[in-house]
């Protein structure tokens, strides 16, 4: 009996190194940004691209309160309500952490404290973004205002609430490749980089499996909307009947063909994408008429 309570005891152990093992947050890489200036200006066009300021201005700011990354928008989903931290560069936010710290948290989901982000942040798009891009986005962040609100705490049941666990979710579902591997064109890779990575597309539009990682061969099909409302719109050619120069107008305006006017949380897309150069409103629309 004390044999077999011996064995019990080994193999617990061991699973549990296996574990560890398993679920370790990964590493940032050494060479990171390696020799880059950073430039603020193409980090103010980055963080408009990504939608930063849509999910960490406080929910009810308007016109430059904006650009104040107090946190607080409620993210609903079938595992919780995931809350946006303050992100602000203050003492609450992120004002003490490096270029390192801020990186490894935006393209590998890892905190300074080395603990596991939750995905509702979605650091699987931008862990396709540029070391530049993301060097150059902390830079102008850095300049914004500083809020003094304390983030609030995810509202997650057990065991979602283990943090540890999202090893084995980013082990499962992080992908390193574009969806779309052949982008024979600069305007189309460009589009493939707004879509897949900073303007994170495929967070909303793409469904989830039980686990809630993205599936990846129904790419920006349709999917539930998680407020339990209707369901976020399939926009491949196989749905979307609206010409390139259609989609480049609704990214810049806000009005599809029919002049119907865009609402819910793709309005705070629409703001987005209206600031951008139109080459790339252009992009995204060859992109997504590029489709399979």
């Amino acid at each position: 009996m004390r044999g077999l309570l011996k064995i019990l005891i080994a193999c617990a152990f061991f699973g549990a190194a296996v574990f560890w093992f398993l679920t370790r947050p990964p590493p940032l890489a050494e060479d990171f940004a390696a020799g880059h200036t950073a430039d603020p200006d193409n980090g103010a066009q980055v963080f408009i691209a990504s939608g930063c300021a849509s999910c960490h201005a406080a929910p009810d700011a308007e016109g430059a309160d904006k650009l104040v990354l107090a946190g607080g928008h409620a993210l609903a989903s079938d595992f919780g309500t995931f809350y946006a931290p303050n992100i602000s560069p203050g003492p609450k936010g992120t004002g003490d952490w490096s270029l390192p710290e801020f990186a490894r948290a935006v393209t590998k989901g890892v905190s300074p404290q080395g603990e596991h982000l939750y995905p509702a942040f979605p650091y699987a798009a931008y862990a396709h973004m540029t070391d530049a891009d993301v060097a150059d986005l902390y830079a102008y962040m850095q300049t914004l205002p500083v809020s003094d609100s304390d983030s609030r705490i995810h509202d997650l049941g057990f065991p979602f609430n283990i943090r540890r666990g999202l090893g084995l979710w980013k082990a499962l579902f992080l992908e390193p490749d574009f969806v779309v591997t052949d982008a024979p064109t600069p305007e189309l890779e460009r589009g493939r980089y707004l879509v897949e990575a900073l303007a994170h597309c495929g967070e909303c539009h793409t469904p989830r499996n039980a686990l809630g990682g993205l599936e990846r061969t129904a790419w920006l099909t349709g999917a539930p909307n998680p407020s339990g409302k209707g369901r976020i719109p399939d926009i491949t050619p196989a749905a979307l009947e609206w010409s390139e120069a259609d989609l480049v107008y609704y990214f810049e305006s806000g009005l599809t063909p029919d002049y119907d006017s865009v609402g819910g949380s793709m309005a705070a897309v629409i703001d987005n994408l209206a600031q951008l150069p139109e080459s790339d409103r252009t992009a995204i629309a060859a992109y997504l008429k590029a489709l399979p």
